[in-house]
């Protein structure tokens, strides 16, 4: 993908995320693109990243997702992300988290993601989860 159209795909990968259609994130991906959050196994193929995706959706029906940046790193792209939400889906702690993190994506030929891996803080994901995001 030519780096000036990076910033306008990023942005509507953001927008997919927020949109609470799941299948419209794994549409960013390649076929056979993997999603990999933090050291979890990868989701391979556009069913398991909807599944991905669909888990979050589900467990934060107001999930946001807000772009804080795109560059490229050599052959990878950097997406720098903000994930607010409140957990209140089913078995939900009820409380608000607010995430930041990025996602190394490698292209395909086609302007896909052919892999993308995920980091955030986890340890800080889950004290949310459980105190919220204010609680320290």
């Amino acid at each position: 993908m030519q780096e000036d159209r990076l910033p306008d795909f990023a942005k509507r990968y953001t927008a997919a995320w927020c949109s609470q259609q799941a299948a419209s994130v794994a549409a960013f991906y390649a076929s056979d693109g993997s999603l990999r959050v933090n050291d979890r196994a990868p989701a391979v193929g556009r069913r398991a990243i909807t599944e991905v995706a669909q888990s979050f959706m589900t467990a934060f029906p107001d999930l946001r997702v807000a772009m804080d940046g795109v560059l490229v790193r050599g052959d990878r792209t950097e997406y720098r992300w903000t994930f607010t939400g409140t957990n209140t889906g089913p078995g939900g702690t009820g409380f608000s988290v607010r995430i930041s993190g990025f996602e190394l994506w490698q292209m395909d030929a086609d302007g896909l993601i052919s892999s993308s891996q995920g980091h955030f803080d986890d340890a800080e994901y889950r004290r949310q989860l459980e105190r919220g995001v204010q609680a320290r």
